[in-house]
């Protein structure tokens, strides 16, 4: 049954409202990092394009120049210096390496624990799934004053050795996802069917060989569509990153920092927070392809 006129353009309408409205605090969030303090703390009026867009933000955030060098150079007379505070390229770059880590280590994990779950059975095997998914119910703060205290007892904080900082908390990030990017994984391998792997032992292959070489490149996209989802949590991760590191601060924790007792830095934590979500773009897409049919894996049965 065809869907009449009016009907798909109320659809088309409603979906259109609908994104523009998810849309909505993105697009402010950009707008107001181009925006200098005068629109920003404008108290008469919501400023929505009246003002001279200016890069002031984006330069002290990303490139580590003074706000007062960069009013001199656009003509902006806001006259206040003190950016070095305020430069986040270390932060971003911290940020990239630990969620990076992370997403590796839970991907190596997560795969290896999923194809032994999903093809291979051993008594307790529903708990243990049971037990995997609750383990991501549980709130980070509830383990953290105890986890702080195994950290500086393992020699795991970065104020005691700053490799060693990244290396744990590259670990907590991919233990707290490491559930959901089981179970993802599982799903996608549960999809393959047991017959391709008898086939390619019957054939010679081992069980190694099976999983490397015939059942991963089946599942490719499943590993796209998991490995962002774990890179994009790492990457936003705020309350372990806060609590576990002194000297290495995350986009997240930087940011935080840019409230202040004398007021809130609103342009610069836009800018920031703007630059902060192209890396995730990037990432998504760069495997989109890969992305799209991994989430849509298993949705259809041919």
């Amino acid at each position: 049954m065809e869907t009449s006129r009016p009907l798909q353009i109320l659809r088309d309408v409603t979906a259109v409202l609908v994104v523009g409205l998810f849309m909505f605090p993105i697009f402010w969030w950009a707008l107001t990092s181009i925006k200098p303090s005068s629109a920003i703390f404008d108290k008469d009026r919501v400023n929505f394009f009246d003002f001279v867009p200016t890069f002031i933000n984006y330069g002290v955030t990303l490139l580590g120049m003074s706000r007062s060098e960069m009013a001199i150079d656009q003509g902006i007379g806001m006259g206040v210096g003190g950016g070095g505070a305020y430069d986040s390229r270390q932060s971003i770059m911290e940020s990239i390496i630990v969620s990076l880590g992370a997403t590796t280590i839970t991907m190596i994990v997560a795969v290896f624990a999923a194809y032994a779950i999903s093809r291979m059975m051993f008594k307790g095997r529903n708990h243990y799934l049971n037990w995997v998914l609750g383990q991501r119910f549980m709130p980070p703060i509830a383990i953290l004053v105890p986890l702080v205290t195994i950290y500086k007892t393992a020699g795991l904080r970065d104020t005691d050795n700053l490799a060693m900082g990244y290396f744990g908390l590259m670990m907590i990030y991919a233990l707290m996802n490491l559930p959901i990017a089981v179970l993802l994984m599982k799903s996608f391998l549960d999809d393959v069917p047991k017959d391709v792997d008898e086939a390619a032992m019957i054939d010679g292959a081992t069980r190694f060989q099976t999983f490397r070489k015939v059942v991963l490149p089946m599942v490719k996209g499943g590993i796209a569509a998991s490995a962002v989802l774990v890179f994009i949590f790492s990457w936003t991760e705020f309350l372990l990153s806060l609590f576990l590191t002194t000297e290495i601060r995350t986009v997240p924790v930087k940011i935080q920092t840019f409230v202040t007792s004398t007021g809130n830095e609103w342009g610069f934590i836009a800018a920031l927070g703007t630059a902060a979500i192209i890396p995730s773009f990037i990432f998504i897409l760069l495997v989109q392809k890969n992305l799209v049919r991994g989430l849509t894996l298993g949705s259809l049965k041919e």
